[in-house]
């Protein structure tokens, strides 16, 4: 079968990641600029597609041996119009026609899907969820998010936001979420908010990576915080698994990265409290593609059928 290529573009708060990527999921080259949020959104596109041009030069490529660009970014988006709604950490580019301004430099055809849904495309492709028709993956780091695969095909919505998770209602007392609700998911189990918290406890400032060290070192009340967070995560894996009843969960994201801690406490969890007997055996297991899923998962938006 004659190899094709797709440029992905997976678009992020601090940095931007763009590649190309050949139908078999190898990526040819990739580069990554810093994500300048202080420039007007259409320079920062400009910036992107020249990286992507360069890619371009440097494989011997050109644009009709492309099939197409895919492209990953922060919601709420819509993927119907093209914008880049409102995401939390990007407010200049709030009501930014994203695709428009694209389509200044290519004449490709351009895909485009939340972040979240585009990284669990890439761990159907070819990561953790190859065996799976009904899966969801879920990225824990700045914040949470989700992308939901069921019934063999990508669950999107009607705008593209299916899988914002992240604001899950899960412990109301813990205080006010900037989505205006009380104790959502990533307010209380993000890598941000065991970073926030863990700094209010030791009163200075320190990386959730930190925390784990910490708790791993026997330190008390760090132990006692990841414990906490690994039980939230748990409860949201309990209300996903109870709401869409998957095959497995693949969890990803930089606070994924402690292993084996996260891992057996979130099965443990799900063994206990999820509803069905079925969904209490439900596998928890960690992302394959985890530093390249985003761009990966952007190339699959053209690659494959979804």
């Amino acid at each position: 079968m004659e190899v094709t290529y797709a440029i992905g573009i997976d678009i992020g708060g601090t940095k931007t990641a763009i590649g190309i990527v050949d139908s078999h999921g190898t990526i040819c080259a990739k580069t990554s600029l810093p994500t300048d949020l202080t420039i007007d959104p259409h320079v920062m596109v400009s910036r992107i597609a020249d990286a992507a041009k360069q890619l371009l030069a440097e494989q011997s490529l050109d644009e009709r041996q492309i099939a197409g660009i895919g492209v990953g970014a922060p919601g709420p988006l819509n993927t119907k119009t093209g914008y880049i709604v409102k995401p939390p950490n990007m407010k200049a580019w709030h009501d930014f026609p994203l695709l428009n301004s694209l389509k200044r430099h290519f004449k490709l055809p351009i895909k485009f899907e939340n972040d979240a849904t585009a990284a669990a495309l890439a761990e159907k492709w070819l990561g953790a969820a190859r065996d799976a028709e009904h899966f969801i993956f879920i990225t824990i780091s700045t914040g949470i998010g989700a992308g939901i695969f069921s019934h063999g095909r990508l669950i999107t919505g009607s705008t593209g936001n299916a899988g914002d998770v992240g604001h899950l209602v899960i412990d109301p007392s813990a205080g006010d979420c900037v989505c205006g609700q009380q104790g959502c998911w990533e307010f209380v189990a993000s890598g941000t908010a065991i970073a926030r918290q863990a700094s209010r406890l030791l009163g200075r400032d320190i990386t959730s990576k930190e925390v784990f060290e910490l708790a791993q070192e026997g330190h008390a009340d760090m132990k006692k915080l990841t414990e906490q967070a690994f039980r939230y995560i748990g409860i949201g894996c309990v209300t996903l698994i109870n709401t869409f009843d998957p095959e497995k969960v693949v969890i990803g994201g930089g606070v994924s990265q402690v292993g084996e801690p996260l891992f057996s406490a979130v099965q443990d969890y799900v063994r206990s409290c999820a509803l069905n007997p079925s969904g209490q055996s439900t596998p928890i297991v960690p992302a394959a593609l985890n530093q390249d899923a985003g761009l990966i998962g952007a190339a699959a938006l053209i690659h494959m059928t979804y």
